[in-house]
This record gives structure tokens, C-alpha cells and sequence, in this order.
């Protein structure tokens, strides 16, 4: 068994997602080469916000199967088509100012264990790259970071009913904040912790 990262981009995937494939961490998958099969040998999914949600669709019964069986999927960007039964499309906040982009810390996740958080609301000093929206919450879900005083769940966790996780992450690839601290190689080492089995929640 093993984590996909799936590369949807003719660009190299970042270099710790690519020395965790290296390490045998996880396996990086172009997502044209991405067939149903990869989804039975797979404990983890991590997808980013380049994913051909159209391409990927067409795998949504894989997809599903997958979860079912107890599997993780790590998701970053904008919902835009109904890949899993009970996911509503991203809703973006109307007319954000800087202040609405100051984040609230709704529930402890690993993720972000120790990190603190005014460290993600900005790279180089620029706000809004980490969200300016939300994937609405699918029933039983748990929102993890909030936008806007806490009432946009930008990140959270759902277990599903019917088996598996699901973390969304509503913007930009999680694992690209931080910059000015150098937190990039940790986030991206929990995520892919996280999507392979690691820490409950």
C-alpha cells in the first residue's frame, strides 16, 4: 500500500513532496496515468488545487471505494464539480477585505500542531493566498480553520459515514505557507503523514 501524490501539472511536484517520493513516503502519479486500479493500492490520496476536477470525476466510483475501505484524501483547492456524494461546490467570500483573511482556530488538528497561526496568513506579506472562501461543510464534517472571524471553514476534516477521511483545504496548496518561516517541508511531511494513516482526526 501506498500514498499517491497526483501530479496534474507539467511542473515538478515541490521538492519535499518529491524527496518523500524518493524516500518511499509516497508514490507521485501524473493524473493522465491515473486508472481505478491505483486507487486499490492506495492508503492515501493527496490531490492540489490543479487537479482536472472534469478528468477526475470520471474515477469518482474508485474515488468512493477507496474511502469506503477506510482511505484518506487530502484535498487542496476549490471544489468545482461533485466529486463524492455529499461534497457542494466552493463558496467564495463576497467583497473580502484584509481583515476578513485573519485566521480562527476552530479545532486542534495535527497539521497544525505547534505552528503558530499567524505564520499562514500571509507569504511575504500578502494576505489572501490562503483562502478567500469555502468548501461548505458536508454533513458531520469538522471545520479546523476559519476566515472572516471564524464563520468561513476554510480547512476541515470530515469522516465520512460510510468509511474514510476527507481533509479540505479551500485555496492555494497547504503546503506552501509559511515561507518566511520555513514551515513548507513540515507542512507538506504532516500532510503526507496524515494521508497515509498517521494521527487520528
Amino acid at each position: 500500500m501506498t500514498t499517491l501524490y497526483i501530479q496534474s501539472t507539467f511542473e515538478d511536484p515541490p521538492e519535499p513532496v518529491c524527496q518523500a517520493g524518493k524516500d518511499g513516503r509516497l508514490t507521485v502519479i501524473r493524473q493522465e496515468d491515473l486508472s481505478s486500479s491505483d486507487f486499490q493500492r492506495a492508503r492515501g490520496i493527496i490531490t492540489h488545487n490543479q487537479l482536472d476536477q472534469n478528468a477526475f470525476m470520471k474515477l469518482k466510483d474508485a474515488l468512493e471505494a477507496f474511502l469506503d475501505r477506510g482511505g484518506r484524501w487530502f484535498f487542496n483547492g476549490h471544489i468545482v464539480r461533485p466529486l463524492l456524494d455529499g461534497l457542494k461546490t466552493y463558496q467564495p467570500m463576497e467583497a473580502p477585505s484584509f481583515r476578513d483573511f485573519a485566521q480562527t482556530r476552530l479545532a486542534e488538528h495535527p497539521i497544525f500542531h505547534g505552528i503558530e497561526i499567524s505564520h499562514l496568513e500571509t507569504n511575504k506579506g500578502v494576505g489572501g493566498f490562503y483562502g478567500r472562501g469555502a468548501n461548505p461543510l458536508p454533513a458531520g464534517a469538522i471545520a479546523v480553520t476559519g476566515l472572516r472571524q471564524g464563520t468561513v471553514p476554510v480547512d476541515w476534516i470530515w469522516p465520512r459515514p460510510a468509511g474514510g477521511r476527507v481533509f479540505s483545504h479551500a485555496g492555494n496548496d497547504l503546503g506552501q505557507f509559511g515561507i518566511d518561516q520555513g514551515l513548507p517541508p513540515l507542512l507538506h511531511g504532516r500532510i503526507i503523514e496524515w494521508a497515509s494513516g498517521g494521527d487520528c482526526l
